[in-house]
């Protein structure tokens, strides 16, 4: 099954891009929630493992549905380039919701552990054994391909939690194991969503109608649940004020790339001066089962290709930092630099940042000035992402007229 993303490189999420820019507009506002299965999705971009990454960027996409679409026909493509926006503004406004999901994963592995019918139910469902039509093809692509189609994910989540009674952070997780645009805030809001705990009471239900139009005829699933009761869960936090964001150095620094952000050459100017970069691998950090065969090579490939743009960029060799020993070779890095200033493209919340935050904290505690640059894009669209996502899309045309983005005038972070 060869999709759009077997290469995890800029140069192919161009190329996808490209390739799909024709169908941005009322092609894909008709036929974005139709799974026609295996290969066959070519009326979806399947840029999001791209995207996950920032080996293309979000004024990437956007400039190019507008450039050929013009703005009202390419909004439908815009919005949902939006969502993803949306959900990290949304986790960083209220940090303890990933937090709160952590906690709630780490004891509901434990529970399986301990409950023999909680784990014999959760390894069917898992491996496609359910019997469930539609489910388990899901469960195996899923594992074969890493990659799900958006309807597919929302179908899966639902009949997960009110067909099976599964937990739904153990859902979550397993989503973030395997998929190769695992994102935590997009993953677990949407998770929470379906669930009834993100919009308080509002639970998906999949029904067989929906999951028979949607996959294209290709299911027809019995037995599903005929109610969605919202899974008891802690109510959303008050929203906090972002974290302050840092501005970009004059003097000499080094720069640490995260899986994050890997197309740094296309908003940090090749005239600063940089004295040595490091690439540090976290997809092992994305569950305490790390990630899956796929999802680790995908995230490999794509921090080697940021990793070795930026080397060329800005004129210095990259050193690339894994493995169970990363933490310490990221000190021994940065003992060996002659400047006290390191810049993190902005990450996050997610496992990413929890495995990073507390080496920052004792590079700090050593000297060094870390400093954590945000893109334009966030900056602009993140402050209104505190509530839902409807005041977030009110706002889109004024957030792209002020980031400049009218028929395509600009592309860039």
């Amino acid at each position: 099954m060869k999709l759009a993303h077997d290469q995890a490189t800029r140069a192919q999420g161009l190329e996808r891009l490209n390739d799909f820019a024709p169908l941005m507009g009322s092609h894909y506002a008709g036929r974005r929630n139709i799974d026609a299965g295996g290969g066959r999705k070519a009326n979806v971009s399947q840029l999001s493992p791209f995207l996950r990454h920032r080996l293309i960027s979000e004024p990437e996409l956007v400039s190019a549905a507008i450039t050929v679409h013009g703005a009202e026909a390419a909004f439908k493509f815009v919005q949902e380039v939006c969502w993803r926006t949306y959900f990290n503004g949304w986790l960083e406004h209220h940090p303890a919701v990933w937090s709160d999901f952590c906690i709630s994963r780490d004891c509901q592995l434990e529970s399986l552990e301990k409950d023999n019918s909680l784990k014999a139910d959760y390894n069917s469902a898992i491996e496609g054994n359910t019997g469930i039509e539609g489910f388990d093809d899901w469960a195996r692509e899923l594992r074969e391909t890493g990659y799900l189609h958006n309807h597919a994910r929302m179908s899966f989540a639902s009949i997960w939690l009110f067909t099976l009674r599964l937990p739904w952070a153990l859902g979550s997780d397993l989503f973030l194991q395997h998929l190769l645009d695992g994102d935590p805030a997009s993953n677990t809001l949407s998770w929470r969503w379906v669930a009834g705990l993100h919009t308080p009471g509002k639970t998906y239900l999949a029904k067989k109608e929906a999951i028979e139009t949607c996959s294209d005829g290709r299911f027809s699933p019995k037995g599903l649940a005929d109610r969605a009761p919202a899974v008891d869960g802690p109510a959303n936090p008050a929203p906090s004020p972002l974290p302050p964001a840092d501005t970009l150095p004059q003097a000499a620094f080094a720069l640490l790339l995260t899986e994050d952000d890997l197309s740094v050459e296309r908003w940090i100017p090749e005239t600063l001066e940089v004295e040595s970069i490091a690439a540090i691998e976290s997809a092992s950090f994305r569950s305490p089962h790390g990630a899956s065969r796929k999802a680790s090579a995908f995230t490999g490939a794509a921090l080697n290709d940021g990793a070795h743009r930026a080397g060329v960029h800005f004129g210095a060799a990259p050193t690339l930092i894994e493995g169970i020993d990363a933490e310490a070779l990221l000190l021994d890095w940065a003992a060996r630099l002659k400047t006290r200033l390191i810049v993190v493209p902005y990450m996050p919340a997610g496992g990413g940042w929890d495995r990073l935050s507390p080496v920052l904290k004792t590079l700090q505690a050593e000297g060094f000035e870390v400093r954590q640059v945000r893109r334009d894009w966030d900056e602009v669209f993140w402050p209104h992402a505190r509530k839902g996502y409807f005041k977030l899309r009110k706002q889109i045309p004024s957030c792209l007229d002020a980031l400049g983005i009218a028929e395509g005038q600009n592309i860039d972070g």
